[in-house]
């Protein structure tokens, strides 16, 4: 009988390398193999300097490994390694695939326990110090992303909630700002834009539904769009600079 070793999807965080869990932190200094996703950092994979490190990142709109060849990867790893991690930005079961690798390593009876890691939403709250809830403004947060399979439909409903966060959302922002005012949402309805969310070249946007309308400026990293009234500035607090800016400005 062959020997399998055993799978954790671990999430990396938003991208500090001091932000991944003390489990998750443990587990990549015992691995014997490392596949990290593309928005891994190289400070975090520091913490892993013993194993032998795959790339098996997926950008939007770069060539990346197809999930498919992920997917067959983690089982021959499983056959060939003792301890195996897949590395994934922020947490493993938040648009992060997870349901196909989970399929992929049960079929084949290997092993796998999943680290969970903090998703970039609950981390850009805590960089803009605004929280997603507020008592008798915000009662309910969707997460959500505009980004589809081959068979469903281009632009999916939104959800109908107080707080909206819209992950890889930058080319995607301004679409989904006209949607919400043509269903009625204020023109001037709050909104933060994360850029690189936690890193040392972070970047902060403060506008309005109707200046999102108009579109942001090419990103260089990855885009978190956080909208709703639980946004608005609070009266004594400091508004930090607006380091990203809009594309008409």
């Amino acid at each position: 009988m062959v020997r399998k070793g055993k799978v954790y999807l671990i999430g990396a965080g938003p991208g500090a390398a001091d932000l991944i869990t003390v489990r998750g932190a443990r587990l990549l200094a015992q691995a014997d193999v490392v596949l990290y996703d593309a928005l891994v950092t190289p400070e975090m994979l520091e913490l892993c300097s013993q194993a032998e490190l795959i790339s098996v990142g997926k950008r939007s709109g770069q060539r990346s490994t197809a999930q498919d060849a992920i997917n067959a990867l983690l089982v021959d790893c499983a056959f060939k390694f003792k301890t195996i991690v897949r590395l994934k930005g922020g947490d493993p079961m938040l648009f992060g695939r997870a349901d196909e690798e989970l399929r992929a390593l049960e079929a084949e009876g290997i092993e796998v326990e999943v680290v969970p890691g903090i998703t970039t939403a609950v981390a850009a709250a805590a960089a803009t110090k605004q929280p997603l809830t507020k008592r008798g403004v915000a009662r309910s947060v969707a997460f959500f992303t505009s980004s589809t399979g081959p068979d469903q439909p281009e632009h999916p409903a939104l959800p109908h909630t107080d707080t909206m966060v819209q992950y890889m959302g930058g080319r995607e922002a301004a679409a989904t700002a006209e949607r919400l005012l043509a269903q009625g949402r204020r023109a001037d309805t709050p909104v933060v834009v994360v850029e690189n969310c936690s890193r040392v070249d972070e970047r902060i946007l403060r506008l309005t539904l109707a200046d999102l309308a108009g579109g942001l400026e090419a990103a260089h990293g990855p885009v978190l769009v956080m909208i709703g009234e639980a946004l608005r500035l609070r009266e004594h607090q400091p508004a930090l600079g607006t380091l990203l800016q809009a594309a008409s400005a």
